[in-house]
């Protein structure tokens, strides 16, 4: 059934990027912090002012709106600061998953058409091996020891503290920012406008780039904030990945909106959070499941701590959020709620359902947030079904993406009427609470992230002794999924899974590569030659033995 929850909201500051919503807070209460970074404070003043230079700096080289600039780089303050500098010229913003490898790097770079990237230190190798392969001509790197204090307060991750390896011809990003005046352009933009393009699999083939405009964002900080009780007075700590949707809008957007303050962590280490929770009374946090068990594990059976947490969102990237485990939590925090986060995909802006705290319903994501309607379609019909029936959910509001970079095909194939037909299985009770029920797509759900078997298989097949490759997911009792490789070998060649597996795992990001492989003689196909990966995961189902000959 159609539902709409929450809405007349008004935006805080009007209808304006969020951008302009970080600069209203450094006019108003400059000196506030936004982030702690180990230790090391950053007041709106200093974020508005890092990210106005690189604006200019941009100008100067000659980067004008709709331009595309990548950002490869893991949690860090620069991440905040390039991402606004760009869009305040009117560029757009692609962040690059820092686990990607050489060719989803390229392929990304490629396909986007970047020309400048900012990326960290560590990761300045793997752009260097294939950056003669496409159109980049300007570099910064830099180095997530810049912000860090003289003496950090919480554990900081070895890699961070590791030796750098040489960069070349790159250019320093923090000294190049601070060299620059900072008198940025303010070029006329519209809420309309593309400001950034996160990579997704989309409903077939290789990523593609889902272009988000400034309302979008706009309007997930908003309703995500509202719905979810964010505010201005709150401290969030944030763990997860800036360079993921999820990520992006609640430990960037929803904080900037509301002017809230956060304790950004490079990644996720139970002792870590534990003191920054403590240390600086954080009293929101999204997580997903694994986070908060590796914390039980560490609190014991003390008196409650952490209990300036009031707050949690929580995810089950493969491993479920149960009452159980919330009503632990709770004890042991001395009363934090915590519950199911949302569903939403990239093309919505993630985050299109919410959790009423006065009334969870375990086993479901949620109720729609403000302006949303969610339909459940008949698969034949493609008609609206009625309450407690399942079907294709189907998702309108103005988070609604603006369609996948250069590709109007696929775009017009997931639209209908305003809807976005999301590939996903789903139900609504007569209270209005969605169900999640699976996938449609063949996209595999490793931890949380996508992967679409296409992807993989273009990577596999570069592996000197496959001929043919055919990929799967299979379930995970901690991943929810992980990807299965079905391989057969060139003639006269002999090819292990372990060796496949440790190839792949030098080759792909970590969420990508096969934890499983079958050396197969063959692989089931139509009368064209199609692979019939549902005959594969029929088989996998019921195990059965799809090989016809070598087996590994």
């Amino acid at each position: 059934m159609s539902r709409v929850a929450n809405s007349g909201y008004r935006y805080r500051f009007g209808a304006r990027p969020l951008h302009e919503y970080l600069r209203l807070h450094a006019q108003e209460t400059p000196e506030r912090t936004a982030l702690i970074w180990y230790g090391r404070a950053v007041s709106f003043r200093e974020l508005n002012d890092l990210s106005d230079r690189f604006a200019c700096l941009l100008a100067e080289w000659g980067v004008i709106a709709g331009d595309r600039i990548a950002l490869y780089l893991g949690n860090c303050p620069q991440f905040l600061v390039a991402f606004f500098g760009i869009q305040k010229i009117g560029a757009i913003v692609t962040p690059v998953s820092p686990a990607f490898k050489e060719w989803e790097l390229q392929y990304q770079l490629n396909n986007s058409g970047v020309r400048v990237i900012v990326l960290s230190r560590d990761l300045y190798p793997v752009l260097a091996s294939v950056r003669s392969q496409t159109a980049v001509t300007r570099v910064l790197v830099t180095d997530y020891r810049d912000f860090l204090p003289d003496s950090p307060t919480l554990p900081v991750p070895a890699e961070m503290l590791a030796a750098p390896p040489p960069t070349g011809d790159a250019a320093d990003f923090m000294a190049t920012v601070l060299a620059t005046p900072a008198n940025p352009p303010n070029p006329p933009l519209t809420l309309d406008q593309v400001s950034l393009m996160m990579y997704t699999s989309g409903t077939t083939g290789q990523p593609k780039g889902a272009m988000l405009t400034y309302g979008n964002a706009l309007f997930k900080a908003a309703a995500g904030s509202l719905a979810n009780g964010l505010t201005s007075a709150d401290m969030s700590l944030a763990v997860m990945p800036l360079s993921h949707i999820a990520g992006l809008l609640v430990g960037l957007n929803m904080v900037i909106y509301q002017g809230a303050s956060e304790v950004l962590l490079h990644r996720f280490d139970p002792e870590a959070a534990i003191l920054a929770i403590e240390q600086y009374g954080c009293s929101w946090w999204f997580s997903v499941t694994p986070m908060n068990r590796a914390i039980l594990g560490q609190l014991g059976a003390q008196h409650p701590r952490l209990t300036s947490l009031r707050h949690n969102l929580c995810t089950s990237f493969g491993m479920p959020l149960t009452e159980e485990l919330a009503q632990s939590w709770r004890e042991r925090t001395g009363g934090c709620i915590i519950h199911e986060a949302s569903y939403g995909l990239t093309e919505t802006h993630t985050a299109d359902t919410f959790m009423p705290t006065d009334a969870i319903r375990w086993g479901t994501v949620g109720k729609p947030i403000a302006d949303t309607d969610i339909r459940i379609l008949d698969l034949e019909t493609r008609q609206q079904c009625p309450v407690d029936m399942p079907g294709e959910i189907a998702v309108r509001n103005p988070g609604v993406f603006a369609g996948y970079w250069q590709a109007p095909e696929a775009t017009a194939a997931t639209m209908r009427e305003g809807y976005l037909l999301t590939g996903d299985m789903g139900r609504v009770d007569a209270d209005g609470y969605l169900y999640f029920l699976g996938r449609l797509k063949e996209m595999i759900k490793v931890s949380g992230y996508s992967v679409f078997p296409e992807e993989v298989e273009s990577l596999l097949i570069r592996h000197p002794k496959i001929a043919q490759v055919a990929v799967i997911g299979v379930p995970h009792p901690q991943r929810g999924e992980v990807v299965k490789a079905y391989v057969v070998a060139k003639p006269g060649d002999v090819v292990s899974p372990q060796e496949i597996i440790d190839w792949s795992k030098t080759s792909m990001a970590h969420y990508k590569y096969p934890h499983e492989v079958e050396v197969v003689a063959s692989l089931p196909a139509t009368g064209t030659g199609k692979i019939l990966r549902r005959v594969l995961k029929e088989q996998a189902q019921s195990g059965a033995n799809p090989n016809r000959g070598q087996h590994g």
